[in-house]
């Protein structure tokens, strides 16, 4: 029996990783952002914030962002 043959690929694969904002382990690559297209399948290559966190970022930055437009005085 070789001890190769009993080794999965997978179980040396990290498959989660948990957000660091919202703490919840998620799956990574249906879950994660990728931090640039060109740097593979990589477990570095994806972000550690989730994207459910990263779309409720991006959308109070910009609902603060418009808000700063607005309170503009009009003379």
């Amino acid at each position: 029996m070789d001890f190769e043959d009993n080794l999965d690929l997978e179980e040396f694969l990290f498959v989660d990783r948990q957000c660091r904002k919202c703490l919840r382990t998620l799956a990574l690559v249906d879950h994660f952002y990728k931090t640039r297209p060109d740097r593979g399948k990589n477990m570095s290559a994806y972000s550690y914030i989730c994207k459910q966190c990263t779309v409720k970022r991006n959308a109070a930055y910009r609902k603060k962002k418009r808000q700063w437009i607005t309170d503009y005085p009009d003379w």
